[in-house]
C-alpha cells in the first residue's frame, strides 16, 4: 500500500504524522521523504545512510559544426531552453525539462545529449524502517524529476509512506497521484482551512481517495471540523496541542516517543487504512 501524507501548507505537521505512522506500524514500512527541497524526516528517524546516487537529467548540447541554425529546436521548446539568433545557438540547461523534443526535430542531428545533476537520492535504514530521501541541488528549480527518482525505489510489498512536499503545486501532484490513500494534515485555523480546501481540490481533481488529520486540534476554532463534516470528509485523527509535543519536536523526538496513547492511535490508523 502506498500512503501519502500531504497538506495545503507548510508547518502543519506532515512529517510529524508520517514519522508517527512509520514508527507505529505493525507492518513492514518503507519511508520515502519526497519533500526533496527541504527533507527533514531524517532528523526524527536518524537513519544510517548506506547508499547515495547522483540524479541527472538529459539536456541538449549544440554541435556547432553540424548546426544550420534553422531554429526548429527553439520553436519546439516551450521552456525557452534553446535560443537561436543569426549564426549562434545557445542552450540554457537550467530551463530544460528533458522532454527530448529538440533531438527529434533537428534535421541535421546537430544536437547531442549532455547531462545536468539535479540532486541526490540517499537510502538507508532507521531500525526496521527502510528509508529513502532526495536532496535537491541548491539553486535547482525542478523538484519533480528528483521526486520521481525517489519514488522509483518504492517497494511492492508492505506499506510505503510518502512524505509529500507542502502546497498544491507540481511536486505535490507528482507525489500523491498514484497513492492508494492520502492523509491531508491540517490545523484548525483560518489559514489551515483555506489551504486544506486547496489540497482537497487537488485530490478531487486527481480522483484519489483521501482523509484528514487535524494537528493541534484543540486550538483555533471548529470551522475546519465543520467544513469536513459538511463535505463528508473523514477525520481520521485529532492530535492535541501540547507544549510537550512541541518541545519534543524541537529536540528531534518523534511524536509517538513516550506517548503510548498516541502510539496506539497511529497504529490503529495504519491498520485501518491498510484494510
Amino acid at each position: 500500500m502506498k500512503l501519502a501524507v500531504a497538506s495545503g501548507k507548510g508547518g502543519t505537521g506532515k512529517t510529524t504524522v508520517a514519522v508517527g505512522l512509520a514508527l507505529s506500524s505493525p507492518l513492514p514500512v518503507q519511508y520515502l521523504d519526497c519533500d526533496v527541497e527541504e527533507p527533514n524526516a531524517h532528523i526524527l528517524l536518524n537513519p544510517e545512510i548506506r547508499d547515495s546516487e547522483k540524479i541527472t537529467l538529459e539536456v541538449p548540447r549544440i554541435l556547432e559544426e553540424k548546426c544550420t541554425y534553422c531554429a526548429k529546436c527553439k520553436e519546439i521548446c516551450h521552456f525557452n531552453a534553446i535560443a537561436v539568433f543569426g549564426k549562434t545557438a545557445m542552450t540554457f540547461p537550467e530551463l530544460c525539462h528533458s522532454c527530448g523534443g529538440c533531438f527529434l526535430v533537428c534535421p541535421e542531428e546537430a544536437i547531442a545529449p549532455d547531462s545536468r545533476e539535479i540532486g541526490l537520492v540517499e537510502q538507508g535504514r532507521a531500525g526496521d524502517i527502510e528509508f529513502v530521501h532526495g536532496r535537491l541541488r541548491v539553486g535547482e528549480a525542478m523538484a519533480v524529476p528528483l521526486i520521481k527518482a525517489v519514488k522509483a525505489r518504492a517497494r511492492d510489498e508492505g506499506i510505503v509512506i510518502m512524505d509529500s512536499p507542502p502546497g498544491t503545486s507540481c511536486p505535490v501532484v507528482a507525489t500523491v497521484k498514484d497513492a492508494d490513500y492520502t492523509l491531508l494534515v491540517t490545523e484548525p485555523t483560518p489559514f489551515g482551512l483555506f489551504d486544506l480546501k486547496l489540497a482537497v481540490g487537488v485530490m478531487e481533481k486527481l480522483k484519489r481517495p483521501y482523509g484528514v488529520v487535524i494537528n493541534r486540534a484543540d486550538m483555533g476554532d471548529g470551522k475546519t471540523e465543520e467544513w469536513c463534516r459538511e463535505r463528508g470528509i473523514t477525520i481520521h485523527l485529532k492530535i492535541p496541542f501540547e507544549r510537550g509535543i512541541a518541545e519534543g519536536y524541537a529536540r528531534g523526538e518523534p511524536i509517538v516517543e513516550g506517548r503510548d496513547s498516541l502510539h496506539r492511535q497511529f497504529r490503529d490508523l495504519v491498520e485501518e487504512l491498510s484494510q
